[in-house]
């Protein structure tokens, strides 16, 4: 009834998980498809996908992903393999660490960014700590 054979990541293209708005959710999401989050996350999130966090949506904790836009609210550690694409009515506060980064003019961007260092090395070096 079940397929318990895990997917790559090629398969699960085009298909996104959402959070919408009101869902609060406080615990740690580990996903492989892409991701939309409307509501709000109290914990760490790892994908190997790609991160939204629309206008209405908040997480307080550790991002580790391939790429991000963020709309809304972020507080904690980032760390984005290729880009992170920053919308201008974002909020990000902590220690960023991204392949490539983009911030449209309005965003309240209150970070330490580590930019331009191969994330791919910076996060292993962080999951060996």
């Amino acid at each position: 009834m079940f397929d318990k054979k895990k997917k790559p990541y090629t398969e699960l293209l085009g298909k996104t998980n959402r959070i919408v708005e009101g869902t609060s959710i406080k615990g740690d999401i580990i996903s492989k498809a892409d991701f939309r989050l409307d509501g709000e996350l109290t914990g760490n999130f790892k994908t190997s996908g790609k991160l939204v966090i629309g206008p209405a949506g908040s997480v307080t904790g550790d991002i580790i992903c391939n790429n991000a836009d963020i709309e809304g609210k972020f507080s904690g550690n980032i760390q984005v393999t290729e880009l992170l694409n920053i919308k201008a009515t974002a909020i990000i506060k902590g220690e960023v660490t991204v392949g490539k980064l983009s911030i449209e003019p309005g965003a309240d961007f209150t970070a330490n960014c580590v930019m331009n260092l191969s994330a791919k090395q910076a996060i292993s070096v962080n999951e060996q700590r």
